[in-house]
């Protein structure tokens, strides 16, 4: 008679680790995120009340475009 294998199933879900993604942005978050759109000249990039994950994408957002702006013009 072939042996039925038992698949072990938890007995209570794993729970989610909260990476702090959706938390209100840090406060050094917020200062560099207002620093960089008033050097990039986009004053509504900053919103007071952004996730951690939305400022840190607005954050590199921002430093990528004022590094494209900082490089000479590319010439043929």
């Amino acid at each position: 008679m072939p042996s039925k294998r038992k698949t072990r199933t938890p007995s209570q879900p794993k729970q989610m680790l909260s990476t702090g993604a959706d938390d209100p942005m840090t406060p050094e978050q917020a200062v560099l995120l207002r620093q960089l759109a008033e050097e990039a000249y986009e004053l509504d990039a900053f919103r007071q009340r952004l996730t951690r994950s939305d400022a840190a994408r607005r954050i590199a957002m921002l430093k990528a475009k004022l590094k494209l702006l900082g490089e000479p013009p590319h010439t043929l």
